[in-house]
C-alpha cells in the first residue's frame, strides 16, 4: 500500500501546522473585507468563484513551490502544475464558497498531499470558526481549536437505527432518482456543511455523510483525516474515494455497508 511506503509525515504536518496558521492570518489581514463574485456555469447553473477564492489559493501555492519546487500542485482555480514528481498537492482554496458568499462560517480552505497518487495528508482549516483538522499520519489525526488539541475518533459504537446522519445532493442528483432512495431521505436528519460535516464526523458528532458530485480538490484533502479517525469512506458504488463524485462516508463497516446498499437504486 502507498501508505506504508510513504514515511515522511514528520515534515509534512509541520508544514501544514504551519500553513493552517499562516492562512489564518493571511485571511484576517488581507482578505477579510469585501470581494468580487462571478458565476462560472455562466447562467447555466450556480458555480460561484470570489476574488478570495483566487488569492487564497495563488498564496497557498506560493507556499507549496517554495518549501517543495519539485512538487506537483492541482488547484481548483488555477489547473495543474504538471511535473514528474510522485508527490502532488490537491488544493481547495475556499471550499464552501456559497457559504462564504453569504457570510456563513462553515467554510474552509482543504489541501491534501497525495503520493503516487494517494492522499496521505490532509488538512480542512477553518478561519473563522478558528480550528483546523490535520493527520499525523495513517493511524492518528487532531483537531486543533484555541489552543487546544484533540485526537479525531469516530464513534463507532453508534448502530444504523441510531446513527446521525447527514446530507446534500446539490442540485446534482435529479428528483427522480431521489424518489427511488426514500429511506436514505427519511435518515438525512441533518444538514451537510460541506467539509464541516467530515470534519464533524471525525469527531464523532455525525454517524454518516453523503454527498454528490465532489470533485477530487472537494474529498481528497478529508480522505487521510478520515481514515485516520478509524472512518470508512467510499463513492457510491463503494470504489475508492480517490476516484471522487458521489461520497459517501460512516462510522463503521457495518453501517456504510447498509448506507451503500440503499444508495443502490439512485445509481440505475
Amino acid at each position: 500500500m502507498v501508505t506504508k511506503e510513504f514515511k515522511n509525515y514528520n515534515i509534512y504536518f509541520t508544514f501544514l501546522s504551519r500553513l493552517a496558521k499562516d492562512l489564518n492570518n493571511f485571511y484576517f489581514k488581507k482578505l477579510n473585507k469585501k470581494f468580487s463574485v462571478t458565476n462560472k456555469l455562466k447562467g447555466k447553473g450556480y458555480d460561484p468563484v470570489t476574488s478570495s477564492d483566487k488569492a487564497f489559493e495563488k498564496f497557498i501555492r506560493s507556499k507549496i513551490s517554495k518549501k517543495f519546487p519539485s512538487h506537483q500542485i492541482i488547484g481548483e482555480e488555477f489547473g495543474k502544475k504538471r511535473n514528474k514528481s510522485e508527490y502532488s498537492w490537491v488544493i481547495d482554496p475556499i471550499d464552501g464558497t456559497r457559504s462564504f458568499v453569504i457570510g456563513n462560517p462553515t467554510w474552509s480552505n482543504l489541501i491534501s498531499l497525495n503520493y503516487k497518487g494517494q492522499p496521505v495528508m490532509g488538512l480542512a482549516n477553518f478561519p473563522i470558526l478558528k480550528k483546523y483538522y490535520l493527520n499525523f499520519n495513517d493511524k492518528i489525526a487532531y483537531v486543533y481549536e484555541n489552543g487546544k488539541r484533540k485526537k479525531l475518533k469516530v464513534n463507532k459504537k453508534i448502530k444504523f437505527n441510531n446513527a446521525k446522519v447527514a446530507g446534500a445532493f446539490h442540485g446534482w442528483l435529479p428528483f427522480k432518482k431521489q424518489m427511488k432512495i426514500p429511506k436514505v431521505l427519511k435518515i438525512m436528519r441533518f444538514k451537510c456543511h460541506d467539509s464541516l460535516s467530515y470534519a464533524n464526523l471525525s469527531e464523532g458528532r455525525l454517524d454518516i455523510v453523503i454527498q454528490c458530485a465532489n470533485k477530487i480538490w472537494d474529498i481528497h484533502p478529508l480522505i487521510p483525516i478520515i481514515k485516520a479517525s478509524g472512518g470508512i469512506i467510499s463513492t457510491w458504488k463503494n470504489q475508492d474515494a480517490v476516484l471522487a463524485g458521489n461520497i459517501v462516508v460512516s462510522n463503521n463497516i457495518e453501517n456504510h455497508k447498509k448506507i451503500i446498499r440503499l444508495l443502490q437504486p439512485a445509481l440505475k
